[in-house]
């Protein structure tokens, strides 16, 4: 089904320890509006949609979350390596590092664990894809604040090349809706049950 190149999409080569930029960025690892419930949400709908137009889209932009995935999972990765116990501490990830060490575990910035309360599939795909919608919007705010709170270029350029990328997903999914909407208005000469 895919072809996997084994590097990550954008590259990812933060020098510097900072356990305080993991706690709030792996927020997009396993929060409400981060990468694994973008990925699981849009591959999960595609069963549901009604143009191979908007099918395609599901499927690409899902399996893309999932490569942004692999790319916030190696920030949190190198912001929590070599970071001393003092420097965990103060940042406020002892608690995270007693349950998994430097590992990434799939939580939001405030601790707690990922759901599968933060994907939605109703199975119409209007709703869905404004739905969807609303997931790149607030996604890419979600990006635009991590931004805000950064301060080491090898944490923002990731970041900003993640915002951008909601930002096309946001465009693609409107794209696909006005598809879908104007194949709702389409009369069908043959139908079936």
């Amino acid at each position: 089904m895919w072809t996997y190149d084994k590097f990550l999409q954008f590259p990812v080569k933060i020098k510097t320890p900072n356990p305080k930029m993991a706690k709030i960025i792996i927020t997009q690892y396993g929060g409400p509006d981060g990468e694994l419930a973008a990925s699981l949400r849009y591959l999960t709908q595609r069963f549901s949609m009604i143009t191979p137009q908007a099918i395609a889209t599901l499927n690409d932009i899902g399996t893309e979350e999932l490569a942004h995935l692999e790319m916030v999972g190696a920030m949190v990765r190198q912001l929590m390596k070599g970071a001393s116990l003092e420097e965990i501490e103060k940042g406020g990830m002892a608690d995270y590092y007693v349950d998994h060490g430097r590992g990434v575990f799939p939580i939001s910035a405030s601790g707690s664990p990922f759901t599968a309360a933060y994907i939605q599939s109703k199975g119409d795909p209007i709703v869905d894809l404004t739905e969807n919608l609303a997931a790149e919007q607030k996604a890419r705010a979600t990006y635009e604040y991590l931004i805000n709170l950064a301060d080491d270029p090898d944490v923002l350029d990731p970041l900003k090349f993640l915002r951008e990328r909601e930002i096309v997903h946001y465009q693609r999914f409107g794209e696909s809706l006005r598809i879908v909407q104007d194949y709702l208005q389409e009369p069908r000469l043959f139908t079936m049950k």
